[in-house]
């Protein structure tokens, strides 16, 4: 393909592991040939050049043909087309020094290797028909997921589930163009030729692709996560709450009103969604500079997140304060301390809570996931988190509404076959059958060094 910013033919190495020092790192090299480069400078040339592949071979890396060992590896052979990137490919298993590391990184690339581009293995991957765009992505995904649900979505993507469904429509779209195709070219047969318009399975066929559009949301909410802030006023046990959620003192917990001066953040796991939580200087009145400073930052962190988890001493009870902030606010109201004396009965909306004891807090966990998720579940692993793969089932939905439209009055067939065919090339972009150098890359581009 032409444009792209890497020649898909070089021969190219990237560490697949972090910098840093370790028990062991992994160099990734692809590109057909590499196996005989590197059998020159292998401690044991003929046993890697005549591995089979799917084969390790133990030996030792040289610094260049004949010249001095860099460290003793594993090399793991690959052969095309039976590899990730479809070329060939060796992947040195090495020791995880940084000196070693950068030795052999050097030595490969006086052998003839540049170091590759942001996820040039994976769209090596693609462009040799290893994957679609939807599986690229989904590797991208994993490495990236910051739960274990967000973590096995990605999977289910990477074994197609995604894909499956978008060629289920294009299966469906392209029989019906079949179908239309026909009664252009024989009009006067039309009523006798029983070929059917499968107008059934078209709108079927968008009502999938509507049920999967809507799954949007819930995808980025697992990929990237929400912003939770703890509020309420001081000492309503906002940091004592954080500390549970975290299962760490993180947060200072004090009698002294006005502990918190500033905002703490740090992310959890709430069932299965990443949250990055806040712990917010608690709301009242002050005159110390510091503190008020605080508090305006707080209100930043509150303004923008998705939800607030506003806190009420069930000892002192509600005050108007407290009332006209939940007006104004998307909240979760927090009864707490309800294990202490004087404790007064939660209002209805209020979560009763005892931040010390735990009691309750099971129950706070589940209202958090339904507020954020709503009544829709994630499946099996049809869920889409890619703003480009969410811009086109968009353009295919709006594509079968105007077919639709089209058909209800009797526009002639050869202007709906034009809609038909721009949701065919929305469904194609989005597996990559229909694109272009810049998309691939400006996606790849996000990719970490060695994926």
């Amino acid at each position: 393909m032409e444009d792209l910013i890497y020649d898909p033919d070089d021969l190219i190495v990237a560490l697949a592991t972090p910098w840093g020092e370790g028990a062991l790192g992994i160099i990734r090299t692809s590109g057909n040939g590499c196996i005989e480069v590197l059998a020159e400078m292998f401690s044991r040339p003929k046993a890697l050049s005549n591995a089979e592949g799917h084969r390790m071979v133990y030996g030792k890396l040289l610094s260049e043909k004949g010249g001095e060992a860099v460290d003793e590896v594993v090399l793991g052979v690959y052969r095309n087309p039976k590899s990730y990137t479809g070329q060939d490919m060796v992947e040195i298993s090495c020791h995880g020094s940084l000196p070693g590391l950068n030795g052999i990184l050097q030595s490969l690339r006086k052998a003839g290797f540049r170091d590759a581009g942001p996820g040039e293995f994976t769209l090596r991957a693609f462009l040799n028909r290893k994957m679609d765009l939807t599986r690229a992505e989904a590797v991208n995904e994993i490495v990236t997921s910051k739960s274990r649900r967000a973590h096995t979505l990605a999977l289910h993507r990477l074994s197609g589930s995604i894909e499956e469904r978008i060629n289920t429509a294009k299966e469906t779209l392209t029989r019906f163009m079949s179908s239309l195709a026909i009664q252009l070219d024989y009009p006067e047969d039309e009523e006798d030729s029983g070929i059917p318009m499968e107008t059934e399975s078209l709108y079927a066929a968008k009502n999938k692709l509507e049920e999967l559009l809507k799954t949007y949301r819930i995808g980025r909410i697992f990929q990237e996560g929400v912003r939770v802030a703890l509020a309420g006023r001081t000492n309503s046990g906002k940091s004592s709450l954080f500390n549970l959620f975290l299962k760490e003192d993180r947060s200072i917990v004090s009698d002294i009103h006005g502990t918190t001066r500033d905002y703490i953040e740090s992310w959890v796991t709430i069932r299965g969604i990443p949250v990055s939580l806040y712990d917010t200087a608690g709301l009242r009145e002050s005159e110390h500079p510091v503190e008020v400073e605080g508090i305006r930052r707080s209100g930043q962190i509150i303004q923008t997140a998705q939800l607030v988890l506003y806190l009420v001493d069930s000892c002192e009870g509600l005050v108007d304060e407290d009332r006209e902030y939940l007006k104004n606010h998307n909240c979760i109201g927090i009864w707490n301390k309800t294990d202490l004396e004087g404790s007064a009965p939660a209002p209805e909306g209020f979560i009763p809570v005892s931040v010390l004891s735990g009691q309750g807090f099971h129950l706070l966990e589940e209202e958090i996931g339904n507020r954020l998720l709503g009544t829709a579940a994630p499946d099996s692993g049809a869920v889409i988190d890619s703003g480009r793969q969410k811009d086109l089932l968009e353009k295919a939905v709006e594509a079968l509404a105007l077919v639709d439209q089209g058909l209800g009055l009797g526009v002639p067939i050869d202007a709906v076959a034009l809609d038909v065919k721009d949701a065919l090339d929305a469904l194609g972009e989005i597996t990559g059958e229909v694109t272009s150098a810049d998309i691939l890359n400006t996606m790849f581009g996000n990719f970490c060094v060695g994926k």
